[in-house]
């Protein structure tokens, strides 16, 4: 059975994108079908790290919300530019100011996006589905939640942070979400990763799946691809590799 997980923070600027696209990209390494869905739909931006520019992005997601498609004709494979030995199909949101309006505007059917969910599972043969959230809470984040298998909440070293993820922590458990782990990420290499590890963990209880150092060579590379492909060796893809391994063990 494909494993649907939801990647969340509960502020913006986290990296949780930057970690979707690499946790994706390693399933798919080792031989899965993943496909990834951006639900920021009122900033999208994931579809950058794939290394497709806005402009580039047909058949977006607002498409199926909006009835022009089914769900899985939104999906584009990356498998080949990725060079991966599974398969990772994108399925990005559209970067026009018009859909971005629309979507503000009226919003949308979040009911017809999670029963979209696995429609796409079944169509492409899925064994992951990775959900890039909205920051926060509202109604979509929440129906993700819920038919999710696991949570990954991303966070920073910082009190806003430790406050925010404390919320997302008590709704996930109040959802009964089967797992959950939380990456730290932008963490000052002052600090010692152990002591980090262990505060996160006694604070909320929760396992810890990676914690990520501020890296020059993260912020050199500017989301101008995917940090696990680009440094291999790196630390910090190590533990991206840690985070995907405890999704699907």
């Amino acid at each position: 059975m494909a494993k649907i997980v939801s990647v969340h923070s509960f502020r913006g600027g986290t990296g949780k994108s930057n970690t979707t696209a690499n946790v994706a990209t390693i399933l798919a390494s080792e031989g899965r079908r993943v496909g990834v869905v951006d639900t920021d739909l009122a900033s999208p931006g994931i579809h950058v790290l794939f290394g497709m520019p806005g402009e580039e992005v047909t058949r977006p997601l607002n498409e199926f919300l909006w009835d022009q498609c089914a769900i899985q004709d939104c999906a584009h494979d990356m498998s080949t530019d990725l060079g991966v030995d599974g398969k990772l199909f994108l399925l990005p949101a559209s970067l026009k100011p018009g859909a971005i309006t629309r979507i503000l505007r009226q919003g949308y059917d979040a009911q017809k996006l999670t029963g979209g969910f696995r429609d796409l599972i079944k169509a492409l043969d899925l064994d992951v589905l990775m959900i890039d959230t909205h920051p926060g809470l509202n109604q979509e984040t929440l129906l993700s939640l819920v038919i999710s298998h696991a949570v990954v909440i991303v966070m920073r070293p910082d009190q806003q942070d430790y406050e925010g993820t404390g919320v997302t922590v008590q709704v996930a458990r109040q959802l009964k979400v089967p797992s959950m782990q939380i990456v730290v990420n932008k963490v000052p290499t002052t600090f010692d990763p152990d002591q980090v590890r262990a505060q996160v963990q006694e604070t909320y209880a929760c396992e810890v799946g990676a914690v990520l150092f501020h890296s020059d060579e993260m912020m050199t590379l500017a989301s101008g691809g995917i940090f696990s492909l680009h440094y291999p060796d790196h630390p910090l893809t190590q533990e991206f590799k840690q985070a995907a391994a405890k999704l699907v063990k």
